[in-house]
């Protein structure tokens, strides 16, 4: 028993002498100090203060009027009342509204023809025109929502008027222009906040981002430098109190950072949560130890600085695309869905929709946990990798 608390005691004793030694150089090299706290707290603030409002508001539209009369003009009225949309020109013809568009001075035009009222007033059906760009992809299908719905209650209204004028009563007209009433509710999130949906992908994304990049640059400018052998052999030569070591005083300060971004945004911004604080907590500390781990294999497949920290960062740019959010995974390709599975961001993403934003327990997310616990542990992988490269690697400029 004694000798197993001694060896305990010396295993405890490496890794907190690696670990000051890690200090030592985060403290004289500034670019931890960027990357660990200044960076990601940058992100924090921007991402949400651009999304501060919920969604955007008051986005350019243009108007293409050419019956110009009453009716035509209460519904541009309707349109430019939309929170989202905002009417900012009017514009003679098709092609000036078009090049307005093409220049960026509006999101998207209204064209009404002219006979347009005539047409509405005698049931000739009409056709008005809404074009949209979707070079923007949120603006394009905000706009495309309003303009839809300002072509429905044109026709809508009319209709209501002429069947009034005939005689039948409010509720036969609402009857029949609209026989089936949508109830909607949205769930989770009622006011539809679009910085709920996208800052709670993008932001730890980013911060997944630094942990690759920091990983895989503080294990590389090991073997840049020439201080590999020093920190091997301040470990006592084994290689898993080394990485252990080197790694704590990173994990402490990105745990610090991540729990902070859960808190601003959990607890002071308020985005819902029904799942409990303990759900947070974990995944902070799976987001963490995960990102790590997978820095870590990185870097012992391809132990070179330029390289790893390459690797890493194209695969944190891909999770983004493949984590679900932006678009669902179950409408790619099987190839895509198998590759999905390599990034710890789409299994981040996963364990926080199931445990977090929508309250279910852990019985939903298991293979997601698993996931990332296994991405935690892929170092024990590459450990005697790093272990034999370590001498004889040597750095190309």
């Amino acid at each position: 028993m004694r000798s197993g608390v001694m060896m305990s005691g010396v295993v405890f004793g490496r890794i907190c002498r690696v670990a000051r030694r890690e200090c030592g150089i985060m403290r004289k090299n500034k670019m931890y100090l960027f990357c660990i706290v200044l960076f990601p707290v940058i992100v924090t603030v921007f991402f949400t203060s651009l999304m501060a409002d919920g969604q955007p508001t008051d986005m350019p539209v243009g108007v293409v009027d050419l019956d110009d009369t009453p009716m035509t003009r209460e519904l541009v009225r309707q349109l430019d009342a939309f929170q989202t949309t905002e009417v900012v020109a009017r514009y003679a013809s098709v092609a000036d509204a078009r090049r307005a568009v093409q220049r960026n001075e509006i999101y998207a035009f209204l064209y009404i023809p002219r006979g347009t009222t005539a047409g509405l007033m005698s049931m000739r059906r009409p056709k008005i025109s809404f074009y949209y760009s979707t070079a923007s992809y949120t603006a394009g299908a905000l706009l495309y929502r309003d303009l839809k719905t300002v072509a429905t209650l044109g026709s809508a209204g009319v209709g209501a008027s002429m069947l009034s004028a005939k005689g039948m009563a409010e509720e036969q007209v609402m009857s029949f222009l609209q026989p089936v009433v949508v109830d909607l509710h949205t769930v989770n999130n009622p006011l539809v906040n679009y910085s709920v949906y996208l800052n709670t992908m993008l932001i730890p994304g980013c911060i997944m981002l630094f942990i690759f990049l920091m990983t895989a640059y503080s294990l590389g400018t090991e073997l840049k430098f020439g201080t590999a052998r020093e920190w091997i052999a301040s470990a006592g030569g084994n290689v898993y109190i080394a990485l252990a070591g080197k790694l704590l005083p990173q994990t402490l300060m990105f745990l610090a950072i991540m729990y902070a971004y859960m808190f601003y945004v959990f607890g002071v911004l308020g985005f819902p949560h029904p799942g409990n604080t303990a759900y947070i907590l974990m995944l902070g500390l799976f987001a963490v130890l995960s990102s790590q781990g997978f820095g870590v294999f990185v870097f012992g497949i391809v132990p070179s600085l330029r390289m790893s920290m390459s690797i890493c960062s194209l695969w944190a740019v891909l999770s983004y695309s493949l984590s679900g959010t932006a678009f669902p995974l179950s409408a790619m390709d099987s190839e895509l869905k198998a590759i999905a599975l390599l990034f710890p961001l789409r299994h981040y993403y996963m364990v926080y929709q199931l445990n977090i934003f929508n309250g279910y327990s852990l019985a939903y997310s298991w293979p997601y946990v698993a996931a990332l616990v296994l991405f935690a542990a892929l170092p024990l992988v590459v450990a005697s990798r790093i272990r034999r490269n370590v001498p004889a690697y040597q750095y190309m400029p």
